[in-house]
C-alpha cells in the first residue's frame, strides 16, 4: 500500500500513523478482553460490541487504502468507522454502567480527565487492554468509554479534513482526466517538434531569414509535387507568408518556384 500518490493515483495507505487508528485499535483489543470478563459469549451483545470495535478499526485501514482510487470511498468509510463507535459501542457501554447501577463518568470529572490525558500516553494505551481484563466494573467501562469518545473525536476531524481536501483538490476521476491532458499535450508537442526537422538531418542548422518578410524559417519537406521527398526552407510565417528557399546541396527549390511547389509547405 502505498502511502503517496503514483501518477494518476492519489495519496493512500500510512493509515497505521493516524492517531485515530491508534486508539480505535487499542479499544479493539479492550474490548475484546472486557466483553470476554463481563458479558457471556453466548450473549448477542458480546458479538456486536466486539464487532463495533473491530469495524471502527478495520474500516479506518480500508478507508485509507481505497482512497488511491475514491475520495468518495474513502470518506464513506471513515463515516462507518465514525458510526460504529458512536452509535453501537458506545451506548453498549454506557448500557453496561446504567444496568449494573453503575456511575457514568461526567466529561469534566477528575476521573475522565484523568483518563482522557492518560489515552495520549502511547504506553497506556498499549495496556489498554490488559486494565480492562483486571480493573473493576466501572473503571474500566468509563475508561474504555473515554477512548471511545476520543475515537469518535479524531475521527470526526480525520472526516473533515478529508472534505476539505476533496473539495480543494478532487477526487480520482479529476486527477486522471488531468494526467490524461497533460499526457496528450505532451505527445502533440513531440510530435510537432519531429514535424519541423528534416529526415534524419541536423536540427541545429541555422535557419535562414524568410526572403519576403524577415521571419525566421523552418525546415520542412516536400509531400507533392516534382520535389517530393526535398527538405527546404518554408517561411515560419506560413500560410500568411509563402516564403521558401532551397536547402543548398539537397534541393533545387528556390522561393521562385511555381505557385503548385509552395503548396508543398506541411
Amino acid at each position: 500500500m502505498s502511502e503517496t500518490g503514483n501518477g494518476a493515483l492519489l495519496p493512500s495507505g500510512g493509515y497505521r500513523q493516524l492517531r485515530s487508528y491508534r486508539v480505535a485499535e487499542a479499544l479493539y483489543d479492550a474490548t475484546v478482553a472486557f466483553c470476554d470478563r463481563f458479558i457471556p459469549k453466548s450473549s448477542r451483545t458480546h458479538d456486536q460490541m466486539v464487532q463495533a470495535a473491530r469495524s471502527g478499526s478495520r474500516n479506518i485501514g480500508e478507508g485509507s487504502g481505497a482512497a488511491a482510487t475514491s475520495r468518495k470511498t474513502e470518506m464513506k468509510l471513515t463515516n462507518v468507522a465514525l458510526a460504529s463507535l458512536k452509535d453501537e459501542l458506545i451506548p453498549d457501554y454506557m448500557s453496561f454502567l446504567r444496568q449494573r447501577g453503575l456511575p457514568i463518568w461526567d466529561k469534566e470529572a477528575p476521573e475522565a480527565l484523568k483518563t482522557r490525558r492518560a489515552l495520549r500516553d502511547e504506553a497506556f494505551l498499549d495496556g489498554l487492554a490488559a486494565l480492562a481484563s483486571e480493573a473493576v466494573p466501572e473503571t474500566a467501562a468509563n475508561t474504555l468509554l473515554c477512548a471511545a469518545h476520543q475515537a469518535t473525536y479524531l475521527l470526526r476531524r480525520q472526516l473533515e479534513a478529508q472534505e476539505r481536501d476533496f473539495l480543494a483538490n478532487g477526487g480520482f476521476t479529476e486527477r486522471l482526466h488531468a494526467a490524461r491532458f497533460k499526457a496528450r499535450q505532451s505527445d502533440r508537442s513531440d510530435k510537432s517538434d519531429k514535424s519541423d526537422r528534416s529526415d534524419g538531418s541536423d536540427s541545429r542548422e541555422s535557419a535562414p531569414p524568410c526572403p519576403l518578410c524577415g521571419k525566421p524559417m523552418r525546415r520542412r519537406t516536400a509531400h507533392t509535387g516534382p520535389h517530393a521527398g526535398e527538405p527546404f526552407w518554408g517561411c515560419g510565417g506560413w500560410p500568411e507568408c509563402r516564403g521558401l528557399l532551397p536547402i543548398k546541396g539537397e534541393s533545387d527549390m528556390s522561393d521562385q518556384s511555381d505557385p503548385s511547389d509552395k503548396k508543398r509547405i506541411t
